[in-house]
């Protein structure tokens, strides 16, 4: 019989990954979650400690990439932080409303106006929307690769170790 934790945990992981490509959702939680449910459920015996603290870093590093991803990117092509933050909020809004097509809209937007308005340079004020924009769409990359990650690496180190 399959046990009902083993099913949340696993349920957690798969959340994690599908998480990642959905706004707002920590899909980097989801996947800490339940590596840490099967552990605890598991009383800490399996996966190995060298498997949970590898997943466990993946996952910790898809939250540094979900929550810093975008914002990197947008101070890389010449965003200053007020603007990156005012992009965040803006599109975060619009995605509300539009959905992802909206926050990449709102993102672009808003970094361009903005770093328009600060510096009057219609090149650097487009450069850095895209940077902005193309960095939000890798990041969601990154993270899908790495919940992806942690979810194959579970399984391996679960079912066929």
């Amino acid at each position: 019989m399959v046990d009902a934790i083993v099913v949340v945990a696993i349920a957690l992981l798969v959340g994690g990954v599908v998480g990642t490509v959905i706004p707002l959702v920590p899909g980097g939680l989801f996947s800490l979650a339940g590596l840490g449910l099967y552990w605890w459920h598991s009383e800490f015996t399996e996966p190995g400690i060298i498997a949970v603290a590898v997943l466990a870093l993946l996952g910790v590093l898809t939250l540094v990439v979900e929550f810093f991803g975008g914002s990197i990117a947008a101070k890389a092509g010449g965003a200053s932080w007020g603007t990156t933050a005012a992009a965040a909020a803006v599109g975060i809004v619009l995605m509300l409303i539009a959905g992802p097509i909206g926050l990449l809209v709102g993102l672009f937007g808003t970094v361009f106006t903005l770093e328009f308005a600060r510096n009057g340079e219609f090149e650097a004020s487009t450069r850095s929307a895209f940077y902005a924009t193309v960095g939000t769409l890798a990041s969601t990359a990154t993270q899908v690769l790495l919940t992806g990650t942690i979810l194959v690496g579970f399984l391996v180190a679960v079912f066929l170790l």
